[in-house]
């Protein structure tokens, strides 16, 4: 379809051509491997730095800071989170466990499911919080956000004090995750044995489970470039650069990023739609 809608538009289609120098006096002139092209606009739609082995560069960035665009300092965004230590034990334990979580960094926060993985969190959740997350910052996990596990716990030591911890707790998590909570709690011992203040310090690892990450996976992990050329160089119509007349830059080139759930691409057509209209 894309391809019928070019040759409708009398698009002329390059490939395979390597990129050299860019000028611009009136006109711009891109140099490449196989000749110059002289055009009154230019529009940078290279994306962003996201997954490298499809082809992503920081083409985009290097040229807007060519022609003295401030460029916000990109970052792995929408990507998994890698964590050291105990928590790296305890995610190694649980690899391959899916769970509901409230995943909250500073005022932001989502409730999807979080992954336990050899490196540390993945999944939807953490994939959203990563955006928001800086090194050094601390994530506030809740692991059973449906439920009141204060009480929770309470009545079960009232109704079932025979049951060993590990099990009541499989009542409302994944069983491979309440054997590593009951572990570090009071192994093989049964509910009513185990003082109250050790279940509300549970309940409140359960609800408040709090964690460095050391760094997330990377580039080629990551779904979304965070950052980019800054929104203050560009027109909000026309995506055009301010100083730089017949200069446009589009999609994740440009400091926007979107929740999962195809707002980066609703954002690349849209920005592209406006470009064209405007060139």
């Amino acid at each position: 379809m894309l391809l019928a809608e070019c040759a409708a538009g009398g698009v002329d289609l390059r490939t395979g051509h390597s990129l050299g120098e860019i000028t611009r006096a009136d006109r711009f002139r891109i140099e490449t491997d196989k000749g110059g092209f002289i055009a009154p606009a230019l529009v940078l739609a290279t994306g962003g730095l996201s997954i490298p082995k499809m082809g992503a560069t920081g083409f985009a960035y290097e040229t807007a800071r060519r022609f003295d665009l401030a460029v916000i300092e990109p970052r792995p965004g929408l990507v998994p989170l890698t964590v050291a230590g105990e928590a790296l034990k305890l995610c190694r334990t649980l690899a391959g466990v899916s769970i509901d979580a409230i995943a909250s960094c500073g005022p932001a926060s989502f409730r999807e499911n979080i992954l336990f993985t050899h490196r540390g969190l993945s999944g939807p959740a953490i994939l959203q919080i990563s955006s928001y997350w800086r090194e050094g910052d601390t994530l506030s996990l809740n692991l059973a956000p449906s439920l009141d596990i204060e009480s929770f716990l309470a009545d079960r030591k009232r109704t079932r004090p025979r049951a060993e911890l590990k099990t009541v707790l499989a009542e409302v998590i994944p069983a491979r995750l309440a054997h590593a909570l009951a572990s570090a709690t009071a192994s093989n011992v049964t509910i009513a044995n185990i003082p109250d203040r050790d279940l509300l310090e549970l309940a409140d690892r359960l609800k408040r489970w709090r964690l460095k990450p050391t760094g997330t996976e990377g580039w080629s992990k990551a779904e979304v470039t965070v950052c980019g050329i800054d929104t203050a160089e560009l027109s909000s119509k026309t995506m055009e650069a301010r100083a730089v007349p017949g200069l446009f830059a589009i999609g994740e080139a440009v400091d926007v990023t979107g929740w999962l759930g195809g707002y980066n691409f609703q954002w690349a057509w849209s920005s592209g739609w406006c470009a064209g209209n405007a060139v």
